[in-house]
């Protein structure tokens, strides 16, 4: 985020910008506490030009939640995505409470290693909880290095000393997909994400997991690859469905979804080509983002306690801050069914 960025988000001139920013006269108090209040949104501000307690309060009290955004899964607009904005929304929560104010600041992935070595230039915080959805190992061991304080959220590495926090993955796909065996379906496609990322790889291992246990067919024709974050219909996926139809190949009879986008999204799609869910095939998601109720017919999905990993998220980097204790705990919050109408018992 640069000046231009919060001139243009605040509709005022760079100059106002500098003068909100340096505490200088020469605006409004309306228009400095706009751009205040934009700053403190953003969370980037050169530590020249503003101290952070005209923003924050006292430093010792501000914890910084961290985005890397990349052209594929995490945008700059990733804060829109029903997921992401329901977490968001439990961590300011769970900040307040416990009497911490959350800024935000969002990176590009492409100025990593440029944006990270800068970090600590920027406002002053108690500690960093890191979106780690789309970030490798290294990734996060260099942030950790020079952040002591940091809890990462959403993904989970085994070998690093840090505090994670993440959803049981394997768990969850596993029953969903033991749900499905449940309802009858013998032969159960899966509905991949054409971007790769740990979370769900996991969810493959534990749809594999589920298959091996319950010898359910999924072949490889069976695998389906869509975009993870469009909630329209993709006419890759018609494509290859229609494809089968003409050729007579057998479609499965139930699908998993990497997420709720996916599913949402094969919904539409089927629907679109004249095939209806769950009379023809059943369809189960994963994350039980709000949307997932307002689809057509409603989505069977596998539950995220999103306030769960929120609260876990903002304990663990508090404790951290205030205790000095940097044995790195890794949290795996478990998952369940949400049973609801996309999913229909299979009795052939």
């Amino acid at each position: 985020m640069k000046l231009d960025d919060i001139a243009k988000k605040a509709n005022v001139s760079k100059s106002a910008v500098s003068l909100a920013l340096s505490g200088k006269p020469g605006i409004s108090s309306e228009t400095r506490d706009k751009i205040l209040r934009i700053v403190k949104e953003t969370g980037y501000i050169p530590r020249s030009m503003v101290k952070a307690e005209q923003v924050y309060g006292s430093t010792k009290k501000i914890l910084r939640f961290l985005v890397f955004s990349d052209a594929r899964f995490i945008g700059l607009q990733y804060h829109k995505q029903p997921f992401f904005m329901e977490l968001i929304h439990y961590i300011e929560e769970h900040c307040r409470k416990l009497g911490y104010s959350l800024m935000f600041s969002t990176v590009d992935i492409s100025q990593f290693d440029k944006d990270i070595a800068k970090l600590n230039d920027e406002v002053e915080h108690s500690g960093i909880i890191l979106l780690g959805t789309n970030l490798e190992k290294k990734q996060i061991e260099k942030i950790s290095k020079n952040n002591p304080n940091l809890v990462v959220l959403d993904t989970y590495v085994h070998e690093l000393n840090v505090d994670f926090v993440v959803m049981n993955n394997i768990m969850g796909a596993y029953q969903a997909s033991a749900y499905l065996v449940e309802q009858g379906h013998k032969h159960i496609g899966y509905v991949q994400s054409e971007y790769r990322m740990h979370n769900f790889e996991n969810r493959k291992r534990g749809f594999q997991k589920a298959k091996e246990e319950y010898g359910f067919v999924s072949k490889e024709e069976d695998v389906f690859f869509m975009s993870p974050t469009v909630l329209s219909s993709q006419e890759r996926f018609q494509k290859e469905i229609q494809k089968k139809m003409e050729q007579k190949e057998t479609l499965p009879t139930a699908l998993f979804c990497e997420n709720d986008y996916l599913a949402i999204s094969v919904i539409k799609s089927l629907h679109e080509i004249g095939l209806h869910v769950p009379d023809d095939i059943s369809v189960i998601g994963f994350d039980n983002i709000k949307e997932s109720v307002v689809i057509s017919p409603e989505l069977t999905t596998v539950h995220v306690d999103k306030e769960t990993l929120a609260l876990k998220a903002v304990e663990q980097l508090i404790r951290l801050i205030e205790e000095k204790d940097k044995m790195g705990i890794k949290t795996v919050v478990d998952t369940k069914i949400i049973e609801r109408k996309s999913v229909k018992k299979f009795s052939k």
